[in-house]
């Protein structure tokens, strides 16, 4: 059976006395961290916000008159984001997705799944005054903006998750203005593809759902939205950040942890989830989590072993 670590924001590996500014710091609240009494004006503070609960429940932040907020999801979730009376964001929000809140705007969230967030609180000055005049450009589009599955983003931020050690405070901060230049000089393209209707999704994600163990090719995937395949793969990936097989793929990898927390061989997994050999499976395991189904399955039986902190 697995440790069940406290209900949300608190994170005992966090938690250390004796690393008083270890980070990512604790979030006793959504998106605000504990400062320890220190002053971090001019400066990147990052936080993290785990909460393992199932039920659906809404937080809600105002973003400070001086800072941009940017998000990076730390593993796949549900969720529905909403700014300005209009929603931004609803569905599921794949890991290593990644979203901007302006200065002093309310962003309410609805959390209908487990979830894992680290939070980096920006200086808006890391969007002016700290770029060359050259690379200077309106911010506007920073707000509400959404990137879903940035993988840069992703492989940047995993160091912060840590294994239980306290993470070096300028190091911490080396990565977070890594993400705020690289997001201030990013190009974004000046035509958008609308993303799948809702009720598309849904139905998408149910075939999908029902049928991940064999094989599904995208004419079948487009006719179940009732859409050309250009048009439907176009859509579900501005809908998702997965092309359709990528999502097959990672549907796959989330049915196989549930597996790999029994005594099931690797091959016997690999099987059970769609995949016609264990060197497959285990390539793509690896290609979306960053470890091999054998460590994952090692990291958490030893979490399961530690009990509640």
């Amino acid at each position: 059976m697995h440790a069940v670590p406290p209900e949300h924001g608190h994170h005992p590996a966090l938690s250390d006395k004796r690393h008083p500014r270890a980070y990512p710091l604790e979030e006793r609240a959504w998106r605000r961290p504990e400062q320890n009494g220190a002053s971090l004006a001019q400066e990147i503070t990052i936080s993290r916000w785990l909460d393992l609960r199932t039920a659906s429940r809404t937080e809600e932040a105002v973003t400070p008159s001086d800072r941009y907020f940017i998000g990076v999801a730390s593993r796949t979730t549900r969720i529905k984001l909403t700014g300005e009376q209009r929603t931004i964001f609803e569905g599921v929000m794949p890991e290593s997705t990644l979203y901007v809140s302006a200065p002093s705007k309310r962003l309410v969230a609805r959390f209908d799944a487990p979830c894992d967030f680290l939070h980096f609180h920006v200086p808006d000055s890391y969007f002016t005054d700290r770029l060359p005049i050259a690379q200077h450009r309106p911010t506007q589009h920073l707000n509400d903006l959404i990137l879903l599955r940035d993988m840069f983003a992703g492989q940047l931020t995993r160091p912060l998750l840590g294994r239980g050690e306290p993470i070096d405070e300028t190091f911490a901060r080396c990565i977070g203005q890594t993400l705020a230049m690289r997001l201030a000089r990013l190009e974004y393209p000046r035509t958008k593809v609308g993303a799948l209707a809702n009720w598309r999704l849904r139905r998408v994600q149910d075939h999908v759902k029902q049928n991940f163990r064999r094989s599904i090719r995208l004419p079948e995937l487009a006719r179940v939205a009732g859409l050309s395949r250009m048009h439907f793969a176009a859509q579900f990936r501005a809908a998702t950040g997965y092309r359709p097989h990528e999502y097959l793929l990672a549907q796959r990898v989330e049915h196989a942890k549930t597996l790999l927390n029994t005594e099931a061989p690797l091959v016997q997994v690999a099987l059970a989830v769609g995949f016609c050999t264990q060197a497959h499976f285990s390539t793509v395991f690896k290609g979306i989590t960053g470890e091999t189904p054998a460590d994952w399955r090692a990291r958490s039986s030893s979490r399961a072993a530690s009990g509640p902190v």
